[in-house]
This record gives structure tokens, C-alpha cells and sequence, in this order.
């Protein structure tokens, strides 16, 4: 970890038309808030990172442990931990963005901070503990994420919560994870191989890309799709609740590619 830490890259601020921005070393946005409406999820593919809720039953939200791999401008902690009243773990390596979160994002004081390697803390949590995970790791280049090997993505499934997926009901026992994907050339398709060929391919859908190319990927642990009428109730809910355009993301759920080799 020291020797990655060593290379992290300087953080900035910019604020435009009542956004505030973060960057690491480059032009690339690492995460936005509107400044009055704080708790408001402002990028697009952020949103869409949420669309993991339409998997769980109205009644279970906020049950069970959210985690961000990746903390950005805060967006997912901010909302896991306030709207969803969620307990929150976020794990960024780089302590400049921990602190500036901290002073400019509005970082809530009840979510656990850990300074530290996404991987290294996949490796020494508790298999089974983690109902939500999110993933967004992206170095100052944006050009792919820097943990994204099936050792990685293994971990990540590893510590979500088992369910069982037969539809009876039981799957909302499952934990859910949901991964930005924004990647040049074939980058996409080689990171979705890799998630399918852990967690399955019945178990791994993706969101349509954001005008920007962002594509978010959502594999979950014994969590089945549910029904198209169950996803538009709870679509409704969402909205009504949180304000995120949950009824688009109906639209926008597409199967992925099969796994380079079955599992």
C-alpha cells in the first residue's frame, strides 16, 4: 500500500453553476455535489450505481451494510448513510480525498472512514457482512479501474451477504454490488467477463452508458431479477423517496456478455 500511496495524485476542487467537483491531477471528474442540496445524487452514472435497490424488497431498505470502495466526492456514503440510514463504511487509499470530503462534500460524521486499499480491506473483512458494495476505484488517467481482476472481483463476492435467489422471497437476503465500468477500446468487455465468471452469468446485468461512457454493472449474490411488475412498484417507491430517476433504469437493464468460461 505504501508504495501505491506514494504515486497518488493531487486533489482539486472546482465549483460551476452550483456544482462542486473533484479531480485527481487532471481535468476528469471524481465526484460532484450540488451545493445546496447536498444529499441530491448529482452525476448520472452515480444515480445509476443506486439502480442496485431495484433488487431489494421496499420493505428491507436500509437493512444491512453499505460500502463504498472508492470514495469520490461522497455521493453513495452521503446517501447510504443519510437517505438510507444504512451503517456505512467508505475505504479510500488516498487521505487527500478523505479530507477533502471531509471539508468540502459534506462527509457524514456517522460513516466509517478507513484510510487503506480496497483490496486489503476485502481481504480482512468478514465473509457474508456486506449487503450493498460499491465500486468505483479510478486513478487520475480514468482510463480503467485499478482492481479488476477476478482475485478482486472474488473478494467482492465473497464478502457479500448469501442468499438463496429461488423467488420465493428469500433472494432479499442476498448483498448486491454494483461497479462503474469506464474504460477504453474493449476494457468493458474484459471487465464484465471477469465479473460474470465469478459471480455468474445469471447473476450479472449492466445499465445502458451514460452519455460520458460510464456503464454500471450490477452482480449480486443469490439475488434474483425480479418481476417486471415487482420492479416497477419499487421503481415508483424509489422515486417518490429518494428523488433518483429509478423508472428510467428500467429501460436501461441490459444482460451482459456470457463469461469467457463457465464458472
Amino acid at each position: 500500500m505504501a508504495r501505491r500511496a506514494a504515486t497518488l495524485p493531487p486533489v482539486t476542487v472546482s465549483e460551476f453553476d452550483g456544482v462542486r467537483y473533484l479531480h485527481l491531477g487532471s481535468i476528469w471528474v471524481q465526484g460532484a455535489m450540488r451545493i445546496r442540496r447536498p444529499q441530491h445524487v448529482e452525476l448520472d452514472y452515480v444515480q445509476r450505481m443506486l439502480a442496485s435497490l431495484l433488487w431489494l424488497p421496499t420493505e428491507s431498505l436500509g437493512q444491512g451494510h453499505a460500502v463504498q470502495l472508492g470514495l469520490g466526492a461522497g455521493a453513495i456514503t452521503r446517501f447510504t448513510a443519510r437517505q438510507l440510514r444504512m451503517a456505512t463504511t467508505a475505504v479510500e487509499i488516498n487521505p487527500e480525498v478523505i479530507t477533502v470530503n471531509g471539508t468540502w462534500f459534506q462527509l457524514p460524521p456517522e460513516a466509517e472512514v478507513v484510510r487503506g486499499d480496497a483490496a486489503d480491506w476485502l481481504g480482512q473483512s468478514e465473509p457474508g457482512s456486506v449487503r450493498l458494495l460499491h465500486v468505483d476505484l479510478y486513478d487520475q488517467d480514468a482510463a480503467a479501474p485499478v482492481l479488476d481482476d477476478e482475485a478482486f472481483y472474488r473478494a467482492c463476492r465473497d464478502v457479500l451477504v448469501v442468499g438463496n435467489g429461488n423467488g420465493d422471497g428469500a433472494e432479499s437476503e442476498g448483498g448486491l454490488m454494483t461497479v462503474n465500468l469506464f474504460g477504453r477500446d474493449a476494457s468493458f468487455e474484459v471487465s464484465v467477463r471477469r465479473i460474470a465468471t465469478v459471480f455468474g452469468a445469471d447473476r450479472v446485468w449492466n445499465l445502458r452508458p451514460t452519455r460520458e461512457g460510464n456503464t454500471v454493472v450490477v452482480a449480486t449474490r443469490g439475488v434474483a431479477l425480479p418481476e417486471r411488475a415487482t420492479l416497477a412498484a419499487r421503481a415508483e417507491t424509489i422515486e417518490t423517496r429518494f428523488g433518483l430517476p429509478a423508472r428510467k433504469w428500467l429501460r436501461m437493464i441490459r444482460v451482459p456478455l456470457q463469461p469467457a468460461s463457465p464458472a
